[in-house]
């Protein structure tokens, strides 16, 4: 069994987070990585306190295991969502798309701990100023939002620079890529594009089979333009998308074309107008399975490059 200080520091069996998914990372999932002995994660995404509280709460109905909750810090109810988790005593935050120092000393003082996502060796060392527990260091090969470093270059980096537990994110699909995401200093993973395809996941079933039929080149980023990348499946929006940024349509004409697009994908799994947003290991996700199976699968498929790896050191 793989025990890492992040398995102690979030009360947890496998050093295994689920990334917090806007639209797709619910109680239902959340509470199955749970179970599983990872941590499960809800996304605050643009909702209210009260979708969250929710959600919160029917985590708790299907789990007595610690979970955690991601506050995108640009959402308009961020301020009240994170009132919110102090008063329901969610044990651990997650933080992207902004500073979380505002926040920090009342999550804080509630024993709440706070796990910012990081894209660079700067934004790392302001959250450890600021006062996070660990930090989540997220390579480009990621879904979603992403920054330019990948998960190779950018982790050890990061491990160098401040002296917290350090998350991998990115590009991580497998035993293999949790084996090497610790050769590299990390003490966890954080996996998203993998749990999309789990049973207890309640993603649209167009969007579950897109991934399942991605390969290696299935993905592309857009938004570089405006400062938003983004890294998503390759579909008539997506395609849509770079053209006219490459044409040089303004940022509002842009944001106007992208609004509820994630939604569409998600949640009506509309293939010509949704946003599949999905990391570059889509093309190693190749069967569904249960949450807990994939945790078992990452942990335990790690134990074994582990253990075999020492044949090659004389």
């Amino acid at each position: 069994m793989i025990h890492t200080p992040i398995c102690d520091m979030l009360g947890i069996e496998k050093p295994v987070l689920q990334g917090g998914m806007a639209w797709i990372a619910d109680a239902s999932l959340a509470s199955a990585v749970s179970n599983a002995g990872g941590l499960g994660i809800i996304s605050a995404m643009n909702a209210d306190a009260a979708w969250l509280r929710n959600q919160i709460r029917s985590c708790r109905e299907l789990t007595d295991r610690p979970f955690g909750v991601n506050i995108m810090l640009q959402s308009p109810f961020a301020p009240e969502v994170a009132d919110l988790v102090i008063e329901e005593r969610v044990p651990v935050v997650v933080t992207g798309a902004g500073n979380p120092a505002t926040y920090m000393r009342g999550w804080v003082s509630a024993g709440i701990k706070v796990i910012p996502v990081v894209a660079s060796v700067g934004l790392a060392r302001l959250m450890r100023r600021a006062g996070a527990t660990a930090v989540i260091a997220e390579g480009g090969e990621s879904g979603g939002h992403v920054g330019d470093l990948t998960t190779m270059t950018l982790v050890p980096q990061v491990v160098d620079a401040v002296d917290l537990p350090v998350i991998a994110a990115g590009g991580i699909a497998d035993g293999r890529g949790v084996a090497a995401s610790l050769m590299l200093g990390a003490l966890g993973v954080q996996v998203g594009t993998r749990f999309l395809v789990a049973d207890e996941c309640t993603v649209s079933e167009e969007y579950k089979e897109r991934i399942l039929k991605a390969n290696d080149i299935a993905t592309i980023v857009t938004g570089r333009s405006s400062g938003h990348a983004v890294r998503c499946l390759k579909t008539p929006f997506s395609t849509t998308f770079a053209r006219l940024e490459a044409a040089g349509a303004s940022a509002d004409e842009l944001a106007a074309l992208g609004a509820g697009s994630l939604r569409k994908a998600a949640v009506e799994g509309d293939y010509e107008e949704g946003s599949f947003m999905s990391g570059q290991i889509a093309g190693m996700v190749r069967e569904r399975q249960s949450a807990a199976a994939i945790v078992d699968d990452l942990v335990d498929g790690a134990e074994r490059v582990l253990s075999e790896a020492m044949r090659w050191v004389r």
